[in-house]
This record gives C-alpha cells, sequence and structure tokens, in this order.
C-alpha cells in the first residue's frame, strides 16, 4: 500500500497530425490493490482500456480530471506551450474541488507546472505510466477520451480514416491527405501539413516537378486567414447586436468545446440558442446561409451544444436550439438569423 496520495498525470496526442492534445490527471486512493491491472496504456487492448477507463469513472473514490487543447490553439501556442496549456486545464477543476494529493507525478522529464504554486510538490519520471497506478490511470483516461474523439471526427469528415489511425502520421493518414487535402481538426503548424498546404499535392505523390507549386499562394495564406478572422469576428459583433436587439441575453461568445466553436450562445424565453454566424462580402455569392451548414458542420454543432449542455447544468432548463446567422456586405449586414430545425 503506497503512502502517499499521488496527483498522476500523462498526455496522450503530442505527435499526430490531426486531433487534440490531451491530459489525464487522477488521484487514486491510497489502497490500490483494487488497481493493480493498471499499466502503460499501449501495452492494454482498446476493450481493456475501455473497460479500465469505466471502472475509473464511476469509482467515488477516485478524483479525475482532463485537460483538452485542440488543433487550432495547438497552431496558435505551439507544442510547448500546449502541453503546459492542457496540464493546467487538467488540475484546476481538481484543485476547486480541493481534492487531497501529497505528490503530483508526471510522467517524462518535463515539468509542465513549473512557474505555478504545485511545482513544489512536482516530480518527473520516465515511464512513470508503468511504474505508478495514479499515471497510469491518467494515461488511460486521456487515452480513451481522445480515441473517442477521432472516432467521432471520422462521421464528421468520412475518408480520412481517423477511427483506425486516430490522426496520428500512418501511410493511409498521408494517401488521405493527399487525396482529400486538410481538414479543421489537421495541425497546421506540423511540418507534414505544411507541406500539404506550402506545395502542390501531385509533388507529394512522387512527381519531382514542381513547376506548378503554388508558392506565392501559400506565403499569403498567413495574411489572408487574418483577414477573413477579422471579417468573420466582425461579422459576429454585429449579430450579438441584432440578438440583443431582440432581447437575447447573451451568454457566451467564441466557446470552443471538444468539437466546435460556438460563435454564439444566448437565452430568450427558456431557449438555449447555439448561433453560426456565416459571412460573404457580397449578397448570393455562396448561396442561401442555410445551404452553408452542411451535414458535417450541422453534426458537430449538435455535440458542441449537447457538450456545452453537460457542462453547464445551470441551463437544464432551457430548450437547446441551433440557429443560423447571415452577414453580408462591407458595412457587415445582417440579413438573416433564424433557428434549425431537425
Amino acid at each position: 500500500m503506497q503512502s502517499k496520495l499521488i496527483l498522476g498525470i500523462d498526455e496522450v496526442g503530442r505527435g499526430p497530425w490531426a486531433g487534440p492534445l490531451v491530459v489525464g490527471a487522477v488521484i487514486l486512493p491510497l489502497d490500490e490493490t483494487k488497481w493493480s491491472e493498471l499499466t502503460d496504456s499501449k501495452k492494454l487492448t482498446p476493450k481493456r482500456r475501455e473497460e479500465l477507463n469505466q471502472k475509473l469513472m464511476t469509482d467515488p473514490a477516485v478524483h479525475h480530471n482532463l485537460g483538452w487543447v485542440m488543433a487550432e490553439e495547438i497552431d496558435e501556442y505551439g507544442l510547448s506551450a500546449s502541453l503546459r496549456l492542457a496540464t493546467r486545464r487538467a488540475v484546476k477543476p481538481l484543485l476547486a474541488s480541493k481534492a487531497r494529493f501529497d505528490e503530483i507525478v508526471i510522467d517524462g522529464t518535463v515539468n509542465f507546472l513549473t512557474q505555478t504554486p504545485l511545482e513544489k510538490y512536482v516530480s518527473t519520471l520516465k515511464k512513470a505510466d508503468l511504474l505508478v497506478k495514479s499515471v497510469s490511470a491518467a494515461a488511460i483516461m486521456a487515452k480513451v477520451a481522445r480515441d473517442r474523439f477521432m472516432y467521432d471526427l471520422e462521421e464528421i469528415y468520412p475518408g480520412y480514416g481517423f477511427e483506425r489511425h486516430v490522426g496520428y502520421g500512418t501511410a493511409a493518414h498521408r494517401a488521405a491527405l493527399v487525396k482529400l487535402g486538410i481538414c479543421p481538426e489537421h495541425r497546421r503548424s506540423f511540418k507534414p501539413i505544411q507541406q500539404l498546404i506550402r506545395y502542390d499535392l501531385h509533388a507529394l505523390e512522387g512527381q519531382t516537378s514542381m513547376s506548378n507549386t503554388p508558392v506565392d499562394l501559400a506565403k499569403k495564406l498567413p495574411e489572408e486567414d487574418a483577414i477573413t478572422i477579422k471579417k468573420g469576428r466582425a461579422a459576429e459583433r454585429q449579430v450579438e447586436r441584432y440578438l440583443q436587439h431582440l432581447g437575447h441575453q447573451i451568454v457566451a461568445k467564441n466557446y470552443r468545446t471538444r468539437f466546435y466553436e460556438i460563435d454564439l450562445i444566448s437565452t430568450q424565453d427558456g431557449t438555449l440558442y447555439f448561433t453560426e454566424v456565416k459571412y460573404s462580402q457580397f449578397a448570393g455569392t455562396e448561396g442561401c446561409v442555410l445551404a452553408r451548414i452542411n451535414q458535417a458542420k450541422l453534426r458537430r454543432m449538435r455535440l458542441a451544444a449537447t457538450d456545452f449542455c453537460k457542462t453547464h447544468t445551470e441551463f437544464s432548463a432551457f430548450q437547446p436550439t441551433l440557429a443560423v446567422a447571415g452577414v453580408t456586405g462591407s458595412d457587415f449586414r445582417v440579413e438573416s438569423w433564424f433557428p434549425l430545425v431537425d
């Protein structure tokens, strides 16, 4: 029986080309005899990981949480900063719950809690996911959660094989990228993905000629992306004001869930609206705003709304409803806003 309560921390998803980074944080009770089967998650079958994850989730004596950093955030902050951010997101709710621990053990050699009040409690240990049961538990829970997320992505972005390679750089994944291009869940800051953005896809299939490589266009992408984001935010601000004029109370803006970023969340008359904002520079150039909400995006919106409701029980009495708003022109005129009917 161990003499110290250990908060175990481990990450999953450091190296994939797509999907989130997930950090698990787990405190097991002092009596670990019932957890003798916990070990390095890579040594377990998917079925056994699922069984152990369920056992950990349903044991009231086990304190646990996950910290998520999405692909877009990894691109924005970089991998090292994202590892620190995911670790802090994982431990914050445990601290808020006053869960007791005596020591923190992080798998590996890097203390992701430096420059925090928790730094003095941390020990780093290579192969801790094999040697320390609470770290094993953290790795298993993070692995199961991330795998489930990637399985869902296959329904949203079919053809990439996410349910098989879960975002890692396999030959099948590369072949799918050559065929389909990247999707929003790919990490644009990772070298293989940068190559697909920067170079002509045919070159990746083995052609030696680079004469058609759109290098000049690629150099312009960051600036163009920044302009697109700026216009999108301006459109969202106009819709926010429009909804407030209709009597809505704005609950959240640009709220990121595990599945999607929700542009605006508002309430009115007992209904909780999740609004997707679509901007076009010229009216009618991209078709009806409803036509721009395809089935993949609609599914992600539903998943995000469900995720928000699960984590914000103060809105349990409200009826969740998806909505879409259309904004056009240089003056960002709100042309339409309406709920979506399933």
